[in-house]
């Protein structure tokens, strides 16, 4: 497994940097050609491989209209349609759900599965339907990155110790030296991101390398619950975590607040160029509505978040050799209106980090992770079954009396829902419903009717909005 490890330009010559971007731009150009020709169903979607396109493009000669080194634009090709084949295989899913969704028939199922994997869907019109309302056609807007081969660039440490990058710029055998701000030389093939005059640049390491995947995983076997004040809670009651919350309204308070201040600035200069005082509107544009600053603090804040959510993961490996959690690659659609606050800190929850670190984590430390559907896992109690009502952190069973911790509740259904016969991954949510409120029915039958004993009615009389609290 690899992992993408980031170093960063220190103290880079603007001259350099400008070079840089001139190079970044003109291989954005090949990267639009690219996504014009091929990013469509006769692309990628008819097997077109980037060797073929690259022999296409020195036949008819169109390499010679960017004005870039062979190797630039040939890796650029291929760093193109890689993505392009990755945005045809994130289309796929949805049409695998959409097929788990239409046919319970295994046969039909197993037919539609196999024309979709092997690029024979034009012929089927509900796939063809379905790939054509998944599969967007693609647009470039990638400017700012430069695709340097592994045996195009060398690295060299200079007599005070600073570690120093060269690579290829836009004439042939010249190089172009990058002061790093790290003193480990970056391997393999290297994606170069410009951003604010500054070069951030990517590579992959070997996973097993790193610290972390040496450190063993659990013996238990755990559900876990994505939650917006933790990060996770676990089954056993543990929270992960616990300052994700925290940090996410508090960015959230912040970009209100900014964004507040800049709409007043950019009515400000909108008047002054109005009233013909372009200097100053110019000013104020160019000092007080800039993005660079903007882009850093959302970068800090991006890493201290990530830092969070993995730290939380890590701590739920260290006990678990198996994790159960939902899968939050899905969409989530609500129908309740919430108030704008809330939606602006409900935009910025990371369910997509923690599926990225339940995945990275797990697979370096040697943990299994089972996905579940975690349709009215946060809706039904886990000790009867029965659909309760959700407080806050609080979950009330209507029907066994007991208000438990809505996420610890969430979690343990989670877990069971591992080992469940009827639920399956895909199941629709309307049918789960349906199966949830079957067995609460056919559990309800089974048990005396309440109202029937006198000690309960008495108790009931006594205390009459009483509910026992757990801590579990």
């Amino acid at each position: 497994m690899k992992v993408t490890r980031i170093a960063y330009s220190a103290r880079l010559n603007p001259g350099k940097y400008a070079a840089l971007v001139e190079q970044a731009r003109r291989l954005g150009r090949v990267r639009s050609e690219v996504w014009q020709r091929y990013g469509s169903i006769n692309g990628v979607g008819a097997g077109l491989r980037d060797r073929q396109v690259r022999d296409r493009w020195l036949a008819d000669g169109t390499h010679t209209r960017f004005g870039v080194l062979a190797n630039a634009w040939k890796e650029t090709v291929r760093d193109a349609m890689a993505d392009m084949a990755a945005n045809l295989a994130a289309a796929k899913v949805q049409v695998r759900r959409a097929i788990s969704r239409r046919t319970n028939d295994p046969a039909e199922r197993r037919r539609m599965f196999t024309a979709l994997k092997a690029d024979q869907w034009a012929g089927d019109p509900f796939l063809s339907r379905q790939m054509r309302k998944h599969w967007k056609r693609g647009h470039n807007r990638t400017h700012d990155q430069i695709v340097v081969r592994a045996d195009k660039y060398h690295t060299a440490v200079d007599g005070r110790g600073r570690l120093w990058l060269a690579i290829p710029g836009l004439e042939p055998r010249k190089m172009v030296r990058v002061p790093l701000s790290t003193t480990v030389a970056p391997t393999g093939t290297l994606r170069l991101i410009l951003r604010g005059g500054r070069v951030e640049v990517h590579y992959q390491i070997d996973a097993a390398q790193m610290r972390s995947s040496q450190r063993p995983c659990g013996a238990a076997t755990v559900g876990v619950d994505k939650g917006y004040t933790e990060a996770l809670t676990d089954s056993d009651g543990q929270p992960h975590g616990e300052q994700l919350g925290d940090l996410l309204t508090r960015e959230s308070d912040r970009l209100k607040e900014r964004n507040r201040r800049r709409a007043k600035l950019r009515s400000i200069a909108n008047n002054a160029a109005l009233r013909g005082d372009h200097a100053k509107a110019h000013r104020i544009k160019a000092n007080n509505l800039g993005t660079i600053k903007r882009d850093r603090q959302a970068a800090r804040h991006r890493a201290r978040v990530r830092t969070e959510i993995f730290t939380a993961v890590h701590e739920v490996v260290d006990k678990a050799a198996t994790v159960i959690a939902e899968d939050l690659t899905k969409r989530f659609t609500g129908r309740k209106q919430l108030p704008k606050n809330i939606n602006r800190r409900l935009a910025g929850w990371t369910k997509g980090v923690t599926a990225e670190a339940l995945k990275n984590v797990s697979e370096r430390r040697g943990s299994g992770l089972v996905h579940v559907n975690a349709a009215y896992t946060s809706q039904t109690c886990h000790r009867c079954g029965a659909f309760g009502r959700r407080s806050g952190d609080r979950f009330h069973c209507t029907w066994c009396g007991v208000v438990w911790q809505a996420d610890v509740n969430a979690a343990i259904n989670i877990l069971q829902r591992a080992g469940d016969p009827d639920i399956a991954l895909h199941t629709p949510h309307h049918k789960v419903k349906q199966i949830l409120q079957d067995r609460t029915d056919r559990h309800r039958t089974r048990l005396p009717v309440q109202d029937s004993s006198p000690a309960t009615a008495g108790r009931r009389a006594n205390y009459p909005n009483r509910s026992t609290t757990s801590n579990k």
